[in-house]
């Protein structure tokens, strides 16, 4: 090989290794994580909640909330509402599988929907006196919320609302003096005359 051929051949050899030994790695694709509200309706039978949910932690999907009621007494019919986050494929996967489901009827991605209702009801005890103890009041009147039960010292109020308006009654109720919360997690429901 002549050294012209040799200097050549080198040249290749040193952009190929350049080309694999560079500072920056390969763009990572990264794909927005969404939050979703699933309506299941399934049979109202023992072991029905604890397979979804299985479903679930089996594949390391997380649930944010879950809230199950029957709905249709007489044909025992029940309807789970589950918020859960993922990406789109991840929120695919989750529905196909919940579908598979024996005792699932139906789901519906009421997220995908649009204009969905949810509500949240939560109940919020606050200890305080004083200055703490009037504008717990004040608080929860601008919140809308109700007292259930009050003494010289605490409150019990009930508020119902979106996530994020009760998020925002508990942060500010926790600088008051927040003793307890119970939250019932999301009731949701779409717009207009049709059922789902």
């Amino acid at each position: 090989m002549d050294p012209d051929e040799r200097y050549i051949e080198e040249s290749k050899l040193g952009q190929a290794m350049n080309a694999m030994n560079t500072h920056y790695p390969d763009a990572v694709r990264v794909e927005p994580i969404n939050r979703h509200t699933l309506a299941v309706i399934v049979d109202n039978e023992p072991g029905v909640l604890a397979r979804i949910s299985g479903m679930f932690s089996g594949r390391g999907y997380n649930i944010e909330s879950l809230t199950v009621s029957e709905t249709e007494v007489a044909r025992h019919i029940s309807r789970i509402t589950i918020v859960t986050t993922g990406t789109d494929a991840v929120i695919q996967q989750i529905k196909a599988q919940l579908d598979r489901l024996v005792p699932v009827h139906r789901v519906v991605d009421l997220t995908l929907q649009g204009g969905s209702l949810e509500r949240e009801l939560c109940l919020v005890k606050v200890a305080g006196t004083g200055e703490h103890r009037t504008e717990s009041l004040t608080l929860a009147a601008a919140f809308g919320a109700k007292t259930l039960d009050a003494t010289l010292n605490s409150f019990v109020f009930e508020v119902t609302g979106t996530t994020e308006e009760i998020d925002r009654f508990i942060g500010l109720m926790t600088v008051i003096g927040l003793v307890e919360i119970s939250r019932t997690g999301i009731a949701a429901m779409g717009r207009g005359s049709e059922a789902m």
